[in-house]
């Protein structure tokens, strides 16, 4: 631990950068507490603040630079892939797609502070068609003030901080493990969470062949679209006969759709593992639908199978 604070001291601007370039890229770094602490070495002298802050700020525009490009570039679809991969996909696209459509550019600055929607923002971002320009002077700006505020609470606390990394040092070995340990317990908490919430919503699912065959026949379900209007923005395709319904809309308590008991129901998203549709599918079961399922694979199935679309 000794060796690893006089790492810090003498490399600060190499580690702050590091840190903060591999958090923007979604890895389990502790960037945030990496600054406090670099704060508090500001605050001793030993370390340049222009070069700190100037070592943040590029690491943060490089690693949501690419995020921009790749939604940019790939679309929706990139996000999907980056959401399936997350520790929280249930909240992932959701999340993102609130931020941008509620806050606009200045999502980028929320999202620096909330978990799971960091790494979204900025492909969301992308993906929705804002300017280079545009994301370059709201991304400059939310990591001068991510920066600002971790580096600010290093240096507002710093003899508190000198204390604990004094304890540190003095613990050695024991507090390395120490704090290993506290992040694979952070890990496998929320690791347990996403498999619990997957079981909660681990309902039965109609594919699209299923859904065609239906649709042919003398009871057609209804289907309800239940993207949200970011999803709907990057691609305005449905099919045909769908009815949109956003998962916030269709959980509010006076919900304007009439749900016929004797008549299937059909939900898809554009979400992992079709979780919207899922918790949507529950919340018209407790309202009294025969029967709601949602569709495997959502619209990109629906497309890729062939079948006609309409727009929104």
């Amino acid at each position: 631990m000794a060796q690893l604070m006089s790492l810090l001291v003498q490399n600060a601007i190499l580690v702050v950068f590091v840190a903060s370039f591999a958090a923007r890229l979604g890895l389990p770094v502790p960037a945030a507490a990496v600054l406090v602490v670099t704060g508090a070495l500001l605050a001793a002298g030993d370390v340049s603040v222009i070069g700190v802050v100037l070592a943040a700020v590029v690491a943060n525009l490089l690693g949501d630079g690419a995020w921009f490009y790749a939604g940019r570039r790939f679309g929706y679809r990139f996000m999907r892939l980056l959401c399936r991969i997350s520790l929280s996909p249930d909240s992932c696209v959701r999340r993102g797609e609130s931020l941008i459509t509620d806050w606009g550019g200045l999502s980028l600055v929320a999202a620096k502070f909330v978990p799971g929607v960091s790494v979204v923002a900025p492909p969301m971002a992308g993906a929705l068609g804002m300017s280079v320009r545009r994301f370059v002077g709201f991304d400059v700006g939310a990591a001068l003030i991510w920066t600002g505020l971790f580096l600010g609470l290093g240096w507002v606390f710093r003899d508190q901080i000198q204390e604990v990394l004094a304890v540190l040092a003095q613990a050695g070995g024991i507090a390395t493990a120490a704090i290993a340990v506290l992040l694979l317990v952070i890990l496998a908490v929320r690791y347990w969470r996403r498999r619990a919430f997957m079981r909660l919503t681990g309902m039965p699912r109609i594919s699209v062949e299923e859904l065609h065959e239906l649709l042919s026949g003398e009871e057609p379900p209804l289907i309800i679209d239940v993207r949200g209007k970011a999803g709907v923005q990057v691609d305005p395709r449905r099919i045909p006969g769908a009815l949109p319904y956003t998962l916030k809309a269709l959980q509010h308590r006076h919900l304007d759709l009439a749900i016929d008991p004797n008549r299937d129901v059909v939900l898809y998203c554009n979400c992992p593992n079709e979780v919207s549709a899922a918790q949507a599918a529950r919340v018209l079961l407790a309202r009294g639908a025969r029967r709601a399922l949602p569709l495997t694979g959502g619209l990109d199935a629906w497309v890729a199978s062939g079948r006609p679309t309409s727009l929104h």
